[in-house]
């Protein structure tokens, strides 16, 4: 994995300070490969509770990471009861890492 285990604290940080103690975050894509070089941190953040907003959890997940990390791009997705699970969801889950 590619990113240092200060880097993996301050997401599970941000992550927590939006969605609380009870998520998961996961990493997933490229940043899981050693072998590459560059790409964005994808992420899946699983919620095990009802939302209403998603697109602006996911939002203040990546300005929260985006402040601690610096310039790095985050993309987020948000897994909850209440939203449909799209074949992202399952390879994010299947191929990521917990944090």
């Amino acid at each position: 994995m590619r990113l240092t285990p200060s880097q993996q604290t301050l997401l599970k940080e941000a992550v927590i300070e939006v969605c609380g103690e009870d998520a998961q975050v996961y990493v997933f894509g490229s940043k899981l490969d050693d072998t590459k070089k560059g790409g964005d941190i994808d992420l899946l953040v699983k919620i095990n509770h009802f939302v209403s907003n998603p697109a602006l959890i996911a939002a203040k997940i990546q300005a929260k990471a985006m402040l601690s990390l610096g310039e790095q791009k985050v993309d987020v997705l948000i897994q909850a009861p209440n939203l449909e699970s799209l074949p992202i969801h399952e390879v994010a889950l299947a191929q990521g890492v917990l944090l």
